[in-house]
């Protein structure tokens, strides 16, 4: 009786969630941005608090948790803009590790010395200074990058560009994903792999570690759809075309509905839909929205502590409303086949990046995005 008690408890208080707004308090620690490309999350200075990374159009920066004071790590690092950022603490001293995109230039696909830049940053003493930029092999067209685990104690960079070289709209060669190993002097060489290159138009990926840290998927969104590395090991090959996901795909991020996956997208690459494929003996697709314009960014967390993941997208071009902003997907069980929106951000913003990390230790993820066109860098503090 007393488990039967507690279960129509649970299913209450999941009813009474849905009927209520989420609550979300946006703050803006940032109102004049040039672009804001990039975000990356986490303990730039050691205080045992996460930080803010982003790459703007002409510098990487980071802002500080509690006071969010701003300080320039590179300045006009290449010729053209900064595009990319990925941080994470890869030898456990508690600070992260931060490598950078630049020589943003997608329309020239051919000449490597006028598009794409790979570089990883040294950080100084005091992170407060400029930090020295190690320059990194790199294909034309780079866009995207994530450190990755594979095994215990081997970490990669693993970079994305947008196109092939080459590659004339979506046609020719494919994208070299290639990865990065980490060693253990970062001014010396690093071995690089192309670990695939059987996809076109390559725009973002996701990265899903067991609990272990012995195992890794690797998901790339592209013109083909989504693609898995299954088993990341940074060598070649490896990769599949996941079933039923051959839609053109922008966004890609991973999900669970309790122990069930999910794989959110927006389609196509700066596309209208946002979708959740619902994995299982047979693949469901489930189309959430399809208003947004320049859909650029997505996430999946629990935020309203449920027990299952919500999604996050936002769009950088107002819509049919004339409307940018960022939306929150709600699953009303565990089956993924019903979800409610909600506003996290009503027009305020026009997303070209977000993240989500629990900043202020409360328990409680919270959002952080950059606007484009709006010149704005914003927290979402998680109230639910």
């Amino acid at each position: 009786m007393l488990s039967i008690y507690f279960t129509c408890q649970f299913a209450f208080a999941a009813m009474q969630l849905f009927s209520t707004e989420p609550k979300f308090v946006s703050q803006t620690i940032d109102d004049n941005i040039s672009i804001g490309y990039g975000l990356a999350l986490g303990d730039v200075d050691g205080d045992g608090k996460p930080d803010i990374l982003l790459a703007d159009k002409k510098q990487f920066v980071w802002y500080r948790n509690g006071d969010w004071k701003r300080f320039v790590m590179a300045d006009n690092l290449t010729a053209s803009d900064n595009v990319c950022i990925a941080a994470r603490d890869l030898d456990g001293d508690g600070k992260v590790e931060v490598a950078v995109g630049a020589q943003w230039n997608p329309g020239e696909t051919s000449d490597f010395t006028k598009s794409g830049s790979v570089h990883y940053l040294i950080r100084p003493k005091d992170p407060t200074q400029l930090w020295d930029a190690v320059e990194l092999h790199h294909e034309p067209t780079i866009h995207r990058m994530q450190w990755v685990k594979s095994g215990e104690c081997n970490f990669f960079l693993v970079v994305v560009p947008l196109h092939g070289r080459g590659n004339k709209n979506g046609e020719g060669e494919g994208v070299k994903v290639m990865a990065y190993k980490f060693p253990k002097n970062p001014r010396s060489s690093w071995t690089v792999t192309t670990v695939d290159s059987s996809m076109h138009l390559t725009h973002n990926l996701a990265i899903m570690e067991n609990k272990t840290g012995k195992s890794t998927k690797v998901f790339i969104a592209g013109k083909e759809g989504v693609k898995l590395n299954k088993d990341f090991s940074g060598e070649a090959g490896n990769v599949n075309q996941l079933p039923g996901m051959d839609r053109a795909s922008g966004e890609v991020r991973i999900g669970h509905l309790g122990k069930q996956q999910f794989i959110a997208t927006i389609e196509p690459m700066h596309g209208n839909t946002v979708a959740v494929y619902i994995s299982g003996q047979n693949t469901v697709r489930k189309v959430l929205d399809e208003q947004f314009k320049d859909g650029h960014a997505l996430a999946t967390a629990d935020l309203l502590n449920i027990g299952r993941d919500q999604l996050i997208a936002g769009w950088r071009i107002p819509n049919v409303e004339h409307k940018t902003g960022i939306k929150l997907y709600v699953p009303r069980s565990n089956k993924g086949d019903e979800w409610d929106a909600y506003w996290i951000d009503d027009n305020g913003i026009a997303t070209e990046d977000l993240q989500v990390l629990d900043l202020n230790a409360d328990g409680k993820p919270d959002i952080v995005a950059a606007g484009r066109a709006t010149k704005n860098l914003k927290i979402y503090w998680n109230k639910n």
